[in-house]
């Protein structure tokens, strides 16, 4: 079993970070069902983007995690903030 590391990238208009909070309050909690670590999270001095580094133990819990049903219920708030999100697959350079 590999472990896999994310990095995701949000940009959040400024109107909608309340949106996006809420969305995030809820969601990242949730990754520890999945064996989901949240190593860190950044946001921008202005409040316009985020930056997520998350490790879970294996392709098959954040692949769980995604499915996850309060996740999934929790999704039209993202798109209520009209945050646009990238995900990134990464990997430690030591």
């Amino acid at each position: 079993m590999t472990a896999v590391t994310l990095m995701m990238l949000a940009r959040i208009p400024e109107d909608g970070l309340p949106a996006f909070d809420t969305y995030e309050n809820t969601v990242l909690p949730l990754l520890a069902r999945y064996r989901g670590t949240l190593e860190r999270r950044l946001r921008g001095t202005d409040d316009r983007t985020e930056i997520h580094l998350i490790t879970f133990a294996s392709e098959a819990d954040y692949q769980a995690y995604r499915k996850d049903p309060e996740r999934l219920a929790a999704a039209p708030g993202l798109q209520a903030s009209r945050a646009e999100v990238e995900v990134f697959t990464v990997r430690d350079l030591g």
